[in-house]
């Protein structure tokens, strides 16, 4: 892989990439901890896509274990749905 002109060797791997859009990182795991969606937004910038959902399955109900986070957007910048 390369990455700003610099060869890598790749020690990623992202779990799915669906329609080659949307980079899914799933995972089963008590909490989402801040280094889980800083993860899912490093495979973002290094594939060159723009989406991201993070799914943890451990959880009551599913909606509540989904994370997205979109390359090029800071925090600052997302309105709430």
């Amino acid at each position: 892989m390369v990455y700003k002109g610099v060869g890598m060797d790749v020690g990623f791997r992202m779990d799915l990439l669906v329609e080659n859009r949307v980079v899914v990182e799933i995972k089963s795991i008590e909490s989402i901890m801040e280094v889980h969606p800083m993860q899912l937004l490093t495979y973002l910038k290094l594939s060159g896509h723009k989406l991201g959902l993070l799914i943890n399955f451990n959880v009551s109900r599913l909606k509540e274990g989904i994370v997205r986070k979109v390359n090029g957007l800071d925090d600052s910048q997302r309105t709430s749905a």
